[in-house]
C-alpha cells in the first residue's frame, strides 16, 4: 500500500453533480482520507465526517499572483491569514499562483514570486503548513500564466529555500505543457509537496478514453516514499460517485 493519501477536489463535483452532504458522503465512504478546495463554510461539514482537508487556495487570484511585486502586500496579507486558519484547522497546503506572465521575463518573475513567498514562509514552516506553488497550463485552460513548466516553479523552490515551498506538481496541466511525467517525477519529487489529477484532454476521469497512463504514475509516486497528498481533481463526465471511487482504486494500487 502507498504512503499517500488520496484527496478529492469540491469543485468539480458540488453543487453541479452532488450536494455538499452527498460529496463528502461519498469520499468518506470510498476510503479518501481528505477532500479539498472546499468553502469556508463547509470545513466543519468535512470535518465531522472523519476528512481532512488537504488544500484551499492561499490568496488570489491565478492572474494577479505573485510574479508582481506589487501584489506583494496584498497577497502576503490574504497568506498570513489563510496559514493562522490552516493551522487550526490542519490544512496541509494553502495553493498559490505565479500570476499571469504579461510580456513579464522569467527571470524576473520567478524571482518576484520567490521574493513574495520568502516573506511567509517562516511562518508557514512554524504553523506546519506547505505553500505549493501551482504549475498550470498556459495552452489550454490559463493563456499566459507564468508557472507553466515544472522548472520554472522548481527554480522559485530553489531560490527561497525553506522546506514550506513546495510545487504543486499538477499531472494534467504538466502533460498538457510538456509531458515526460514518468522522468518529471523522478528527477524532481524532492521539489513537490501535493499533486493533482485528472484525464487528458477534457480534464475528465482517470480511465481508458484519455491518454494518461495513471497506473505507472502512481507507481512511481509511491516510489519516492510520497507521504502527502494525491488530490483527484478532474469534472466527471459519468456517474460521480462511481469516478471518485474508480480514481481512488486505481492510486491506490499504487
Amino acid at each position: 500500500m502507498p504512503a499517500y493519501r488520496q484527496s478529492v477536489s469540491w469543485w468539480c463535483f458540488t453543487p453541479a453533480l452532488l450536494s455538499p452532504e452527498q460529496f463528502v458522503r461519498a469520499a468518506a465512504e470510498i476510503g479518501y482520507a481528505a477532500v479539498e478546495l472546499l468553502p469556508e463554510t463547509y470545513w466543519a461539514l468535512a470535518r465531522d465526517h472523519g476528512l481532512a482537508i488537504a488544500a484551499v487556495d492561499g490568496h488570489a487570484s491565478i492572474v494577479d499572483g505573485l510574479n508582481r511585486r506589487e501584489n506583494h502586500v496584498r497577497i502576503v496579507r490574504e497568506l498570513e491569514a489563510k496559514i493562522a486558519k490552516a493551522e487550526a484547522w490542519g490544512i496541509a497546503n494553502l495553493i498559490c499562483f505565479s500570476g499571469s506572465r504579461g510580456g513579464l521575463d522569467d527571470a524576473d518573475g520567478i524571482a518576484a514570486t520567490a521574493e513574495g513567498l520568502a516573506q511567509v514562509a517562516r511562518r508557514a514552516e512554524d504553523a506546519g503548513v506547505a505553500l505549493v506553488l501551482e504549475v498550470l497550463n498556459s495552452k489550454v485552460d490559463h493563456p499566459d500564466y507564468h508557472a507553466d513548466h515544472t522548472a520554472w516553479a522548481v527554480e522559485v523552490c530553489r531560490q527561497v529555500g525553506s522546506p514550506a515551498v513546495k510545487v504543486l506538481y499538477d499531472i494534467y496541466h504538466a502533460q498538457i505543457m510538456e509531458g515526460d511525467i514518468l522522468r518529471t517525477i523522478a528527477a524532481h519529487h524532492c521539489w513537490f509537496g501535493h499533486y493533482h489529477t485528472a484525464g487528458n484532454p477534457g480534464r475528465h476521469e482517470l480511465d481508458e478514453h484519455q491518454e494518461i497512463n495513471y497506473a505507472p504514475i502512481f507507481a512511481a509516486i509511491a516510489a519516492t516514499g510520497y507521504s502527502g497528498y494525491i488530490g483527484h481533481e478532474f469534472i466527471p463526465k459519468g456517474d460521480p460517485i462511481t469516478g471518485m471511487r474508480a480514481a481512488f482504486a486505481l492510486a491506490q494500487a499504487g
